[in-house]
């Protein structure tokens, strides 16, 4: 079976090599009776920004690694995971960090301590251990299921962020597939942790720069499913699983003031917005964080 880490590669060297239309289907899924189409310049400028990542990486880089402000885990064990109390006032939260680029803090000054997770993690009750943020740039869902969701459950977390959807999006991945992975994920981290988990949802991209001259209407779609998808995920399991609405109201995320100069991913003050997203919908379930 291919992994996709190489049909990634695939993708990005393909796309590099002037193949107009690497991938078939458009962005966002393609039309919506699954046939495919072929992109237009606005998809093919969005596809040589993610391209541009994947071609370095196939390029013969090392294999993309955990976000620099990772934490030492065990390795995950066979043996049964035991189950950590949820996080409670009063007590100390042991907190772990699922996602892509932004959970690695990518365009902000400090992306140590100026990701997202990073400024969640400093509300964290006095007595908790330090977070694991197990964040990998370019990360896909179904490759965080091999990469990040072992090392999640070894740590035996009480409270464990995940947002992992927009490179599945950019990439084209079926709704349908990328719910199989992100349910993977949820999934035993519900079973195997005594964890509750928060899944951020996507944002109204259609106002960031890099989707400037994307159908905006496939985009709007492609995102919809997608959100759907998360909130049926959560669903499963409402008491230990929350969903993190960074869609409703989502226009302070992506103005040009929450936006870095790469034209993707979030500045300081975006990564600020998201992490007090993350801290009021924690807070809502009764996560004792400090002011």
């Amino acid at each position: 079976m291919v992994s996709p880490e190489l049909v990634a590669c695939a993708i990005a060297l393909r796309f590099a090599s002037g193949d107009p239309n690497p991938l078939g289907p458009c962005l966002g899924g393609g039309e919506a009776d699954g046939t495919s189409c072929v992109m237009g310049k606005g998809e093919i400028a969005v596809l040589m920004v993610i391209s541009a990542a994947f071609v370095t990486a196939c390029s013969g880089a090392p294999a993309a690694q955990p976000s620099p402000t990772q934490l030492a885990t065990s390795s995950p064990s066979s043996a049964p995971v035991s189950v950590t109390a949820s996080p409670t006032a009063g007590s100390g939260i042991r907190y772990v960090a699922i996602g892509a680029s932004d959970s690695v803090g990518v365009g902000a000054t400090d992306p140590t301590n100026g990701s997202w997770p990073a400024l969640v993690a400093a509300r964290l009750p006095t007595g908790s251990p330090p977070y694991v943020n197990l964040g990998v740039s370019g990360s896909l869902a179904l490759q965080a299921v091999t990469q990040q969701l072992p090392g999640a459950i070894a740590q035996k977390p009480s409270l464990v962020s995940v947002w992992l959807a927009v490179n599945d999006l950019n990439a084209t991945i079926e709704p349908a597939s990328f719910a199989d992975a992100l349910g993977q994920i949820v999934d035993d981290l519900v079973q195997k942790t005594g964890a509750t988990i928060f899944v951020g949802n996507v944002p109204d991209l259609r106002a960031v720069p890099v989707y400037a001259g994307v159908d905006k209407a496939r985009l709007l779609a492609g995102i919809q499913a997608y959100n759907d998808v998360i909130a049926g995920i959560a669903a499963r399991n409402p008491g230990r699983v929350k969903v993190v609405d960074l869609f409703t109201g989502s226009a302070a995320l992506v103005s040009s003031g929450t936006v870095s100069p790469d034209g993707f991913h979030p500045s300081d003050e975006g990564y600020r917005l998201i992490a007090d997203r993350f801290v009021s919908a924690m807070r809502a379930s009764g996560v004792a964080l400090r002011a």
